[in-house]
C-alpha cells in the first residue's frame, strides 16, 4: 500500500512519487494507491485521470482516498464512472465513539458508490483503552513536540465530561463480558455500517493480539444502543437533524433503503431545527 502524503494531488506530483515509492519497496506495483487527504487545490479531474492512467499502466491495482468529505467521494467515484476511469474503492477516515461525524453524511456516500470504510483513531489515541483516569490525566502536562500528540489529545478529551461517560459505559460492558475495553470498541465499529476493518495502531505483538480478540465475539444489539446512546453527538448539523421528519412526513409508510438508515437514525436523536 502506497500514500501519496507530499506537494499535492496533482499529477506531476502523483508520478513522482508513486515511482520512487515503488523504488524502495522494490516491486512494480502497488495493491492499493492511497490519495493520503484532498487538498482542495487540484481538480478532480486531474485527480481521477492521473489515477486511472496508474492503473492502466499497473502500477496500481486499485485506488482509493483518505481524509476526505462526502461530496468529494461522490464528485469523483460519479466522474470515473461517466469517464470510464477507475475509482474509489475505499476510505480511510477518523471514526470512534469521541467522533461519530462520520454518520452524518460519509457513511451514506461511501454505501451509494460501493466505498469500503477503513477508519482510523479507533481509540481515540488511546484515550478509549481505559488506561487513563481522571486522576492520571490530571497529572499529564502537555508537551511541544509531535510525538506529544496522544497525550496532548488525551489531556484534550478529558476536558469534554461526556467523554468520560462515554468511557465508562465502555468500560462497564467490557466487565460484563469479559473483555478489554479495547476490543469492546473495535467490536462497536466493527458492527457498524460500511465498515470494512478498523486500521488497529498496535505499537507491540501483545497489543495486535488483543486488537484481534475484538473478533472473536459480537456485542449484543442491547450493548451496541447502550454505546450508541451514550455517545450520540451533542449537536446534529442542518439537514441532517431534519432529515429523520421526513419518514414522518413525506415518507410515511416507506421503508427507508438500509443504506440511509445509519444518517436518519443519527438525525432521529436530535430534536431541534438548525
Amino acid at each position: 500500500m502506497s500514500n501519496l502524503i507530499q506537494c499535492g494531488n496533482n499529477r506531476k506530483s502523483l508520478v513522482e512519487n508513486l515511482n520512487e515509492s515503488l523504488k524502495r519497496l522494490g516491486t512494480g506495483y502497488t495493491d492499493i494507491l492511497y490519495v493520503h487527504a484532498w487538498e482542495y487545490n487540484t481538480l478532480i479531474e486531474e485527480v481521477m485521470r492521473s489515477l486511472d492512467d496508474v492503473v492502466r499502466s499497473g502500477k496500481a491495482l486499485y485506488v482509493a482516498v483518505s481524509d476526505t468529505p462526502a461530496w468529494v467521494i461522490s464528485c469523483t467515484n460519479m466522474l470515473a464512472d461517466l469517464r470510464g476511469w477507475s475509482r474509489f474503492i475505499g476510505l480511510q477516515t477518523r471514526y470512534n465513539l469521541l467522533n461519530r461525524s462520520l454518520e452524518f453524511d460519509i457513511q451514506s456516500a461511501c454505501a451509494e458508490f460501493e466505498v469500503g470504510i477503513i477508519p482510523w483513531g479507533c481509540l481515540a489515541e488511546g484515550f478509549l483503552t481505559g488506561k487513563y483516569t481522571r486522576e492520571s490525566i490530571a497529572n499529564t502536562k502537555k508537551g511541544s513536540n509531535m510525538s506529544d500528540y496522544r497525550s496532548n489529545s488525551a489531556i484534550a478529551f478529558a476536558e469534554d465530561e461526556q467523554n468520560w461517560k462515554i468511557l465508562d459505559e465502555i468500560i462497564a460492558i467490557a466487565a460484563e463480558i469479559k473483555r478489554s475495553p479495547v476490543q469492546v470498541t473495535l467490536n462497536w465499529i466493527s458492527q457498524k455500517p460500511g465498515i470494512t476493518s478498523p486500521l488497529v495502531g498496535a505499537r507491540t505483538k501483545a497489543q495486535l493480539i488483543e486488537n484481534l480478540k475484538a473478533l472473536e465475539f459480537k456485542l449484543t444489539p442491547e450493548q451496541m444502543a447502550r454505546l450508541d446512546a451514550v455517545s450520540a453527538p451533542k449537536y446534529i448539523p442542518f439537514p441532517y437533524s431534519y432529515a429523520s421528519n421526513l419518514q414522518t412526513i413525506v415518507n410515511k409508510g416507506v421503508q427507508t433503503r438500509d443504506k440511509y438508515k445509519p444518517m436518519l437514525k443519527m438525525g432521529s436523536q436530535y430534536k431541534g431545527i438548525q
